[in-house]
């Protein structure tokens, strides 16, 4: 999974530091109400598809992209459902990343489900009722693009720890 120019080029001056980094994610829907996931090659755990913004980005944009790079499916972004903060993530090299994601439901509306790129082990569209194994937060951005029209996000005072 190649690192953006850009984030190697920020990394020369920022050094491992802590960075706050944009990005979305995709509850991607097809006609039969199944969901579209990802097994992640660095992790090897089902996910959601995603990934982070480039300079000038539309986040609908993004997340267009994103889902067609790493699955090979078409989708138009319907709405945002949530607005979420990871963790930080420490990487194996010292980088340290925290991720703003904005979640977006998307229709499927062309393509075929295939792993499109090195980051995907293995791409499949799932039945709620028979999901793999998925982070807690994974299963909740679902239930949330499911859940209304109302966008989720964190009530002021809440902590990255309690969502």
């Amino acid at each position: 999974m190649p690192i953006p120019h850009y984030l190697l080029e920020l990394r020369k001056k920022a050094g491992h530091q802590l960075l706050l980094l944009p990005g979305v994610c995709a509850l991607v829907f097809n006609d039969q109400g199944e969901i579209l996931l990802q097994r992640r090659a660095d992790t090897g755990r089902w996910a959601v598809p995603g990934g982070i913004m480039e300079p000038g980005e539309v986040p609908a944009t993004a997340v267009v992209r994103e889902v067609f790079e790493e699955t090979g499916v078409r989708v138009v972004a319907e709405r945002i459902s949530g607005v979420y903060t990871t963790p930080t993530v420490n990487y194996p090299g010292g980088d340290k990343a925290q991720y703003v994601l904005i979640a977006f439901a998307c229709r499927a509306v062309g393509g075929e489900a295939c792993v499109n790129d090195d980051e995907s082990l293995e791409v499949a569209y799932f039945s709620l009722d028979a999901l793999p194994e998925l982070h807690a937060a994974h299963l909740a951005r679902i239930e949330h693009a499911r859940a209304a029209a109302t966008p989720w996000f964190a009530p002021p005072g809440a902590s990255v720890k309690d969502i």
